[in-house]
């Protein structure tokens, strides 16, 4: 057996010895201080554990590079296009019903895509503008 779990032997033991002599009545502080002490190893045990393994972690770089062309601002304007033309050509039947609002309501309908969409290519924009100040641009 290794020093760790002779230690945590001789701990339980001392607890189990304190327990005969001091009666059931102290049993419950016994068992909350060992468990204590169990935790405090545990916890020491789980703290040496991923600082190890944090000292072995070397992200890759290559990684975060490629996931900044994956999420690209030009890629995130295409979505947006595919999802207005997607959520309009429902909108479009809907809008354009006469109980809806006819005509008034296809134009109203499309006005709104078309500035939803318009206020996301300004926002990209503005965000490769800032990228290329900080020299964080490709």
């Amino acid at each position: 057996m290794d020093t760790r779990q002779d230690e945590l032997r001789r701990d339980l033991d001392a607890t189990l010895q304190a327990r005969k002599e001091l009666g059931k009545e102290y049993e419950e502080e016994l068992v909350d201080s060992f468990m204590k002490r169990l935790d405090a190893r545990l916890d020491a045990r789980v703290e040496r554990s991923v600082a190890s393994r944090l000292d072995d972690y070397q992200p890759d770089h290559r990684d975060r590079h490629r996931d900044r062309h994956r999420w690209a601002p030009g890629r995130a304007g295409n979505r947006m296009a595919v999802i207005s033309l997607a959520f309009g050509i429902p909108l479009t039947a809907i809008a354009s019903n006469p109980g809806s609002g006819g005509f008034a309501g296809l134009l109203a309908c499309w006005a709104g895509i078309v500035g939803v969409n318009f206020a996301a290519a300004l926002g990209n924009r503005r965000d490769r503008a800032e990228r290329r100040t900080r020299g964080d641009w490709d």
